[in-house]
């Protein structure tokens, strides 16, 4: 076995200090903000205590705070900060393995692995996310066609219980229904502590990408239809402001790791280079209303014009990836209201829904400036994961008056599809419409419930969709 220079294993209590805070908490979307008792520690001793004698509103773990709504928010209740359980404690470089904390941010840990030529294998949009969070939520990428969902490459995870014991779970050990139920559980089995992740292995830290324009949705989707099979990673951006002949228009975005030989000589040099850097932070200045028509016509010219059809282009892990990670506090930009963002997935036959939702949104006057496109291959075995075989469609919105009666609307039109909401998304569906879209949701509660029959682990969102009942 090789391990990463440099890397040592944290001691069980690897900071003894614990300090707890009154916090205004929200998703990243910025609304529904509610108030909690926030816990700040490594020490497990101290976690696992916390949890024994939570209150009567209960705990739940908080990581960096990427999910949209409110599954990490405890109102009047315990959050339990993870970001400082974030030890790397080893990487072996034969096996390509991780065995990481669980509030190792997905960043951190590209910037470990990357230089000895491993990867890992699921990224959602942005890398500032913890790996106890990509179980939570079963996070997918641009390549879920070819690589599934993160905990596809999750080998073993320990789980901190509502008795305060820690179980060690792996996928096809004797608690796996405990496994499948914690993987996209949004953290209401427990707290994942550790995990085990395999690895990739890649020549380079870059991409080789393929560019298509379209000039409007139905070509959109007729070339995505098109040898998608051939790319490990593809999405599409497009236009949901212009209306007429060029509504929806955009780009194709897709490709795979680049191989040494794809690289021009300047970057041979250093091919394992993890060059991503943050040019700004958002300030928090923005007034609501910010993003309208006019700005959104205009920002949606830039990008569709720039975005010209090519093939071979050699492109880092922010032109190809993670854009926006550019800009720390983005979400800032949509101003004090926040935003939503609105993700379903239908089955491939009804591809008819995907025109007639971004028909629905154009029609409503609301504008959406970040909109993409993608296709998921198979789903897993976990209850509650949200990726099924389909097209997947995600749009921002900004909070506005008349935004809940357009996800209202929304929501009938994915359900008659056949279709569902992703949870790390949600912000304001009804419990009624979540229950019909999972119907595996009585199956997750039993596995849940036993394990925490006190119902100790529960969360904003959980009390909102009845997830945790009795």
């Amino acid at each position: 076995m090789v391990s990463i220079p440099g890397l040592k294993p944290a001691s069980r209590s690897a900071s003894p200090s614990a300090e707890r805070r009154t916090e205004r908490l929200t998703g990243w979307g910025r609304t529904a903000p509610t108030t909690a008792t926030v816990l700040h520690t490594a020490d497990l001793d101290v976690i696992a205590e916390a949890v024994r004698t939570a209150g009567p509103r209960g705990v739940i773990a908080r990581g960096l705070g990427r999910s949209y709504g409110d599954p990490a928010q405890n109102a009047g209740g315990l959050v339990v900060d993870t970001s400082a359980l974030d030890r790397i404690h080893d990487v072996d470089v034969d096996a390509a393995v991780a065995d990481v904390d669980a509030g190792c941010s997905l960043d951190k840990l590209l910037r470990a692995v990357v230089p000895h030529g491993l990867w890992v294998p699921v990224l959602p949009g942005t890398r500032q996310v913890t790996v106890g969070g990509a179980i939570g939520a079963d996070i997918h990428g641009g390549n879920h066609h070819t690589q599934g969902t993160f905990t596809r490459h999750v080998l073993s995870m320990d789980l901190l219980t509502a008795d305060g014991q820690i179980r060690t779970l792996t996928p096809d050990g004797p608690e796996r229904e405990l496994f499948l139920a914690t993987t996209a559980g949004m953290g209401l089995t427990g707290i994942v502590l550790r995990a085990k992740i395999r690895l990739d292995r890649v020549e380079t830290s870059y991409f080789i990408a393929d560019v298509e324009q379209a000039t409007d949705f139905d070509d959109m989707l007729e070339r995505l239809q098109h040898n998608d099979e051939n790319y490990t990673y593809s999405k599409t951006w497009f236009d949901s402001v212009t209306k007429g002949q060029h509504m929806g228009r955009g780009f194709l975005l897709r490709g795979s790791s680049a191989k040494l030989s794809d690289l021009p000589p300047e970057l041979r040099k250093d091919p394992l280079k993890f060059d991503a850097p943050q040019l700004a932070t958002f300030p928090d200045v923005f007034p609501p209303g910010m993003l309208n028509t006019l700005t959104a016509k205009a920002l949606n010219e830039v990008y569709y014009r720039k975005s010209k059809t090519k093939s071979g282009v050699v492109q880092n892990i922010t032109q190809f990836y993670h854009l926006l990670d550019l800009f720390a506090d983005w979400n800032r930009a949509y101003g004090p209201r926040g935003f939503l963002q609105y993700q379903f997935v239908v089955p491939f036959e009804r591809a008819d829904l995907l025109r007639a939702s971004m028909e629905a949104i154009v029609d409503s006057g609301h504008i959406s400036a970040l909109n993409v496109l993608k296709r998921f291959g198979d789903g897993n075995d976990a209850p509650l994961s949200f990726p099924q075989r389909g097209y997947t469609l995600a749009v921002d919105l900004p909070v506005k008056k008349g935004l809940d009666q357009l996800c209202d609307l929304l929501d009938e039109m994915v359900l008659d599809a056949g279709g569902r909401l992703y949870l790390a998304k949600d912000s304001r569906t009804t419990a009624d419409r979540f229950a019909r879209m999972y119907p595996e949701l009585p199956a997750w509660r039993r596995v849940r419930d036993a394990v925490d029959p006190e119902r100790k682990f529960v969360s904003d969102q959980a009390r909102r969709l009845r997830l945790v009942t009795g």
